[in-house]
């Protein structure tokens, strides 16, 4: 897989090797594949520390606490419910 498109291209697409291999294209069109191989960049300080940031906002709970289920159930009947058979008499 290459490096991903840093920029929205229209009719262009990000895919890994597996899907990019099966793509087709209607009749009439005709599809350019990349023939060369890409070196497998290294992550950089601000991608790992923009990761690190990610993970770390992702964990963190600044809403109010979940209310607390109810032990019994609240009588409050939900819009589904099941119908008899109406074959049977």
């Amino acid at each position: 897989m290459g490096p991903l498109a840093t920029a929205s291209e229209p009719h262009s697409y990000d895919l890994c090797e597996e899907h990019a291999l099966r793509l087709t294209a209607p009749r009439g069109w005709e599809v350019v594949r990349h023939e060369g191989g890409f070196a497998a960049p290294q992550p950089s300080g601000d991608e790992l520390t923009a990761l690190a940031e990610a993970v770390r906002e992702a964990g963190r709970s600044d809403g109010p606490p979940a209310p607390p289920e109810p032990d019994a159930p609240s009588g409050r009947r939900g819009h589904l419910r099941v119908l008899p058979d109406p074959i049977k008499h």
